[in-house]
């Protein structure tokens, strides 16, 4: 039987023999490094938050960019890589300055990406290539919507081409995006094939294993409970548990107890700061590590993002900073120019930060050659 290349999954999935083998992996070392959690929370009048935190091996001398609408791009994959012009302005946090990590557009559409270790894309042949740096930022300048990125992109336009970073590891990613509706996707190549998990019940996102075995050891700890027993340590299936159950715990309406604390009883700004606090409860404490376990890395930073407000909030580990950028204070027209806010090097930042950016060259995504590369550590 001819095997299909893409599937796309609406529904969980969790038999006996998938929550066994989910299972195994908690017990034996994951096989690569570095991590990250997503979760995507929902509430009633229109509030819908991703939060997600970066958790990595080493200072990614991230910054932010604000990339205005008209831009003209290329995938950085050779000859045949795909072209396009961004529809839509968009804030987005780099990783080293050569790719996109983390962000959201003028429409309210975020895309996160995150360490994922059993990630196989395949050989280019018979398709335009696109740098993995590039793939966020591509979703980003061209959607607005869950379902249209998914429409798109379930018909395969390109292959993906996975450079090594400047830390000589490899860029084995996975992509999840979510909207200002709540809707959510979640894109995995797994041997070689596209596997998209579309749905608004997909929520939480980790690492290792891949997001079928995830869910399947979910199940199994939401069987338990999360008040009778949580597993605590930083694994990545840990951590999908931990942030399954508090993400579910969180409140959905005005909490009494501490709204009058919140500024202006906003409970916008309740649900906001109860995110955070998921996101800052899922972290790994900064200079965590494990001989012989690669696999865990120090949580360096955590952005949330408010769909319906625009807002992006951003949370440095190694700084004492939390600050946020509102899309209404930016200039996204074509032909506005390129911003930068330098966040590498320990800087410092409070409250509203959009004055703050200033016009600087856009960085070069890396290519899928994966050269060159600056020296790690430089600044």
């Amino acid at each position: 039987m001819r095997r299909c290349p893409f599937r796309v999954l609406t529904a969980r999935r969790g038999p006996l023999a998938a929550t066994l083998m989910a299972l195994s992996g908690l017990f034996t070392p994951l096989p690569s490094a570095l991590a990250c959690t997503r979760v995507l929370y929902t509430a009633p009048g229109g509030i819908v938050i991703t939060g997600r935190g970066m958790d990595w091996a080493e200072d990614m001398r991230s910054n932010l960019w604000v990339f205005p609408a008209g831009i003209e791009r290329t995938g950085q994959g050779g000859a045949r890589t795909p072209r396009w012009r961004s529809r839509y302005g968009s804030v987005i946090v780099s990783g080293y300055d050569l790719g996109t990590a983390d962000g959201m557009n003028e429409k309210g559409l975020v895309a996160n990406l995150l360490y994922l270790a059993e990630s196989n894309y395949g050989k280019p042949e018979g398709k335009p290539v696109l740098s993995i740096s590039l793939w966020a930022q591509y979703v980003l300048d061209q959607f607005g919507t869950v379902e249209e990125a998914v429409r798109h992109l379930r018909g395969e336009p390109f292959k993906i081409v996975a450079p090594r970073l400047p830390n000589g590891q490899e860029a084995q990613l996975h992509l999840a995006l979510s909207d200002a509706t709540g809707d959510s996707a979640i894109f995995e190549y797994i041997n070689g094939a596209l596997v998209i998990h579309h749905g608004r019940q997909y929520t939480v996102m980790t690492n290792s294993p891949n997001f079928d075995q995830q869910l399947a050891i979910n199940s199994y700890w939401n069987s338990i409970g999360g008040l009778t027993f949580l597993p605590g340590t930083n694994r990545a299936a840990d951590r999908f548990a931990r942030a399954s159950f508090l993400l579910g715990s969180i409140p959905r309406t005005v909490d009494r107890a501490y709204i009058p604390a919140v500024p202006d009883q906003s409970f916008r700004l309740q649900a906001l700061a109860s995110v955070l606090s998921v996101m800052r409860g899922v972290g790994v404490p900064l200079g965590i590590s494990t001989p012989g376990q690669p696999n865990i890395s120090s949580t360096i930073w955590r952005v949330v993002h408010d769909h319906a407000k625009r807002e992006l909030i951003f949370d440095s580990v190694t700084s004492p900073s939390l600050f946020w950028v509102s899309f209404d204070k930016l200039n996204l027209r074509p032909g506005a120019p390129v911003r930068r806010l330098l966040v590498a090097g320990g800087r410092v930042y409070g409250g509203e930060v959009s004055a703050q950016f200033q016009p600087a060259p856009a960085f070069t995504f890396l290519p899928a050659s994966g050269a060159p590369l600056p020296a790690s550590g430089a600044p």
